[in-house]
């Protein structure tokens, strides 16, 4: 059977667009000034059919006939290879890139689907790139096609001709059962097989699982081993904050030691405790339907209709193959309200993502460390191609650079659905079938749960290449299709996604209170020669497990049939307590679901934190102009410059019910505090969705960064008509390696201060997720161990709710003659500030949080929203009161002057010009109103005793000015800001 090789290039009068941009990358990441570049994308197309029908098939399948040229022909002839006429050199080099066997490639699979579909016999396809790169040294030349073209954990890199005649599309496999003889093993040979066999358990639990069978009187098989260690590993069990901490920490008034707990469930006594307790003080009026005990987090919305919220991290696999691993964690994360309850429709995406400055040098990037541009672009080009390709809108989100995240770059993901009052919950019956739909299975994921529960070392991108998955947001979204059809034709008793583990933590789940028998052979496979344990913990993405009822599994099989989406049996739901797995009628597999589930012995650790000693920040007596170059240098800074050229790649229009987008104002260009979306169209009620988060506080004391995060994600929500009264937040916390007592301590910390405010506030964790050993380690030219550890990172997620969307305010100044109030006390607090990162100053107060003033201040601030007082409202967060009134008149086309005079009215005594200007105090917003409403504003916050002053005024010029003590202190140009603002990342 003949293998066509079919090459795509612009037409005659196209610009070679990748070729272009791939030489612009080459140069951006350092790795030559002037290699030009010629590309052509291709396909291997493996059929039974000549040379008119391929080219059939390239003409009218696989190319656009007015914008690009076809070139067909059997792999590996002459004419493929010869360099392409654009490139002005005697000698240029040719690079053939695929994906490596058994990855997926969804661009394959539906090559394959449609090629079928208009009667092509097409066996197998493969993708491909091709690049003719001009003439370079060998060691650049090797460079740029590892570091630049290609990512070794997925793909491989062929120079010159394919000498290829057929695509291995898998051997057959050949079954042999696997004994690991666990019994006889020492702590040194328990260590070696845990790491080697990439299980990265402990040596307690691989002691554990040794005496387990030692009990029983045999070793386990392979799978079972595997088994065990998916459900005991870190991102599944959650074992280390779940766990017996100690913990040794510090009082309110920074006392060490003195607020000494020893905890038997972190987690439990903290954030659940918190949502708890807020419940038990709501009593009849509580709104919180289903939280940390489905796959998203469940509060009301209205009569008919509940809303669910879920933020994953998809860290590890983001940093080997930033495309594959972000598209896949928001792939997976949008699988966790569809597996909530019976089943969510989800409505709207989020992102925050954590990166190393993308300006590193690259002969400064440790070794298997991609650099962090490329990781930058990947991750953005992976959540938007699937979230786009979906039909969700993606709202709201983050960006924070640090050079800390060089080796573990953050990819936070979530996901927004609603679910049908009644639906909520869910429940597994004796001898129902255990049903997989969608995907099929592959070798893509495998030890992916594990994976990421490890430490990066330079060396995952080889042993661990695996653990990455590649995801099909089309199969995605057949699946979901199908999926509510079903839920509302009631076909199934219960759904969950399969991430994490596959079919093994899906199936173990669900089964834990009943027992299963699962069929391995039985389950639908992207190719042959995957063993019995590889087709049980494969990540494949796009499969759900459901609870079939038996009588219900033709009509589901006829519904999935007629929709295209693959279905499959898998085994049943048995009464027995324990789980079996078959391959072929053999038994593979035999453990007590209790051991699986509860065996795990108890992670008890000790946790100590100390906050740094804190040094004073002597504030230095600026000028105007000093001021105002101190402005542009942080409006300029990365963190606070303008993400549009993430943003702009988001679709943030379909399903129709975007209200507040990402970007605001005239022009589409100004930084909106939060998002709002009306989920059901037939209704004006909304959704807020925001976020908050400070890396940098975190230094200081992990106790204000939580509470900061909190705060921030509170106001953002109510500066744009969130009723602070019913909002749900999520905590995410990405920490480094947790078996240092002083890095577990400043966990431990962080909880307690979510707990104390969230429960303050009467603020309910609804959901949360960790992802921890987020460390990479690699050794120097010298030999010696280097390893770089993340900030600690907590995400606070919000989702909150405003009644009517017609009153949903935005962040841009909106006319000359306005007033400019400053809600909220401006303090001495700017350790951890851009102030003091522009001008290279260290040590000062991190910003704390007062709980009864800002309950009091949201509640304030909403009122005056919904009584229409208010014309625009922004949080003060990131460069203070300065850059909050950029960001405010230079999105409205405006000017504003400020009177710090009348600042220091509602501040801490003694501050001078720099600290009232870019002070980071919590608690704080900048609001705009009529002259009209003025006066009404004021006495309305007045009377509920919040901070208020009246600062400024808008002003028909472009001219950002501030006055104190009779002196001008600030005068920009907002042109001239707003072009600084765009410019750093204005790709």
């Amino acid at each position: 059977m003949p293998l066509w090789q079919i090459d795509i290039y612009p037409a005659e009068n196209q610009v070679d667009r990748d070729g272009a941009r791939t030489s612009e990358e080459i140069h951006e990441l350092g790795l030559g000034d002037d290699v030009s570049v010629v590309f052509a994308r291709g396909f291997l197309v493996q059929g039974d059919f000549g040379i008119e029908q391929a080219t059939q098939l390239a003409e009218t399948l696989l190319s656009d006939s007015v914008t690009e040229r076809s070139v067909v022909a059997i792999a590996g002839q002459e004419i493929l290879n010869a360099p392409p006429p654009s490139i002005a050199s005697d000698q240029v080099r040719l690079v053939n890139v695929l994906p490596k066997p058994g990855v997926m490639d969804p661009v394959a699979a539906s090559t394959i689907s449609a090629a079928r579909d208009i009667g092509f016999d097409v066996q197998a396809v493969r993708t491909m790139r091709k690049y003719w790169i001009s003439d370079l040294d060998d060691e650049s030349f090797q460079t740029i096609c590892r570091r630049a073209l290609s990512n070794d954990s997925i793909e491989q890199v062929v120079t010159g001709a394919l000498n290829m005649d057929q695509l291995d599309v898998g051997a057959a496999y050949d079954f042999e059962l696997i004994t690991v003889p666990i019994r006889d093993l020492d702590d040194v040979a328990l260590e070696r097989l845990s790491r080697e066999g990439q299980l990265y358990l402990t040596l307690v639990e691989m002691q554990t699982i040794r005496d387990h069978f030692l009990s029983i009187g045999r070793d386990p098989t392979d799978i079972e081993l595997e088994s065990v260690a998916q459900t005991w590993s870190e991102h599944c069990s959650h074992k280390t904050l779940a766990g017996r901490i100690h913990y040794r920490g510090v009082d309110a008034s920074g006392t060490p030691n003195a607020d000494e707990r020893q905890y038997d469930n972190m987690l439990k006594e903290t954030i659940f405790a918190a949502t708890q307790s807020i419940r038990k003080t709501l009593g009849e009026d509580d709104w919180c339907v289903s939280v940390f005990k489905d796959n998203a987090g469940v509060v009301t919305f209205d009569d008919q209709y509940h809303a669910c919220f879920k933020v994953e991290t998809h860290n590890h696999p983001s940093a080997l193959e930033p495309y594959g691993g972000a598209n896949t964690g928001i792939g997976g994360v949008i699988r966790d309200p569809m597996g909530t309850g019976m089943g969510a429709k989800p409505v709207c995406n989020t992102d925050v993502f954590c990166f190393a400055p993308p300006d590193t040098p690259a002969d400064e990037l440790p070794p298997g460390v991609l650099h962090p541009r490329r990781v930058m672009k990947g991750v953005v080009s992976g959540v938007r191609d699937y979230g786009n390709r979906m039909g969700i809108p993606t709202v709201n989100g983050a960006v924070y650079f640090d050079k800390r995240y060089l080796g573990n770059p953050l990819v936070y993901c979530g996901n927004v659905g609603m679910i049908p009052v009644g639906m909520e919950d869910k429940k597994v019956h004796a001898e129902d079938l255990i049903v997989a739909m969608g995907g099929r299975t592959g070798r893509d994921g495998i030890h992916g749960a594990t994976f990421s529960s490890a430490e990066l070392t330079s060396e995952s991108e080889s042993l661990s290449g695996g653990a990455v998955q590649i995801g099909n947001a089309i199969t995605e979204k057949m699946v979901l299709d199908v999926l509510l059809q079903a839920r509302d034709r009631g076909l199934y008793h219960a759904v969950t996604d399969c991430g994490a583990g596959g079919f093994s933590s899906a199936v173990g789940e669900m089964g834990e209170g009943v027992g299963a028998e699962v069929w391995l052979d039985k389950a639908p496979l992207k190719y042959d020669g995957l063993s019995y344990t590889e087709i049980w913990i494969s990540e494949a993405q796009e499969r759900m497990v459901l609870a079939v009822p038996q009588e219900k599994w033709d009509e589901l099989r006829q519904l999935c049939e007629s929709e295209g989406v693959e279905v499959a049996v898998l085994g049943r739901f048995a009464p027995t307590g324990r789980l079996l797995l078959t391959y072929h009628g053999e038994t593979v597999g035999d453990l007590s679901m209790e051991f699986l589930h509860d065996g795990r012995p108890p992670v008890i650790r000790d946790a100590v934190y100390n906050p740094p000693k804190q040094q004073p920040l002597n504030v230095p007596a600026l000028s105007c102009d000093q001021n105002s170059q101190t402005l542009l240098g942080i409006m300029g800074s990365l963190n606070v410059a303008s993400k549009h050229w993430v943003i702009r790649q988001y679709d943030h229009e379909v399903q129709g019910g975007s209200v507040v987008k990402p970007l605001v104002g005239p022009q589409c260009d100004g930084p909106g505090d939060a998002a709002v979306i009306r989920p059901l169209l037939t209704s004006n009620r909304g959704l807020v969705i925001s976020c908050g988060m400070n890396p940098h506080f975190g230094d200081f004391d992990t106790y204000h960064m939580a509470t900061s995060a909190i705060d921030e994600a509170m106001r953002n929500a109510v500066a744009v008509g969130a009723d602070p009264s019913k909002i749900a937040i999520l905590d995410n916390f990405c920490w480094g390696y947790t078996d240092r007592a002083e890095t577990l301590g400043s966990l431990v910390r962080a909880a307690i201060a979510c707990q104390d405010l969230a429960v303050a506030l009467g603020t309910p964790f609804v959901s949360g997720k960790d992802s921890l050993n987020n460390e990479f380690s690699y050794h120097d030219a010298s030999g010696d161990k280097q390893t770089i550890a993340i900030p600690p990172s907590l995400l606070i997620s919000a989702m909150g709710q405003i009644d009517d969307v017609s009153k949903a305010v935005t962040m841009d100044a909106k006319a000359a003659g306005n007033m400019v109030f400053l809600v909220g006390e401006t303090k001495a607090e700017l350790g951890g500030s851009h102030f003091a990162l522009v001008r290279g100053l260290s040590g000062g107060n991190v910003p704390a949080v007062d709980p009864e003033r800002a309950k009091a201040t949201f509640a304030a601030v909403h009122r005056a929203i919904q009584n229409s007082l208010v014309r625009s409202c922004h949080d003060l967060s990131e460069g203070g009161l300065a850059a909050a009134a950029t960001e405010m008149a230079m999105a409205g086309g405006l000017g504003m002057t400020l009177d710090l005079d009348a600042v220091a009215g509602i501040a801490q005594t003694g501050l001078s010009a720099p600290e009232l200007l870019f002070s980071e105090s919590n608690t704080r917003f900048l609001v705009e109103t009529t002259p009209q409403n003025a006066g009404a504003f004021e006495s309305l916050l007045g009377e509920l005793r919040v901070p208020v002053a009246r600062v400024g005024t808008m002003t028909a010029s472009t001219q950002l000015t501030a006055n104190f003590g009779g002196g001008s202190v600030l005068d920009v140009d907002l042109v001239v800001a707003k072009k600084t603002w765009q410019e750093p990342l204005n790709w």
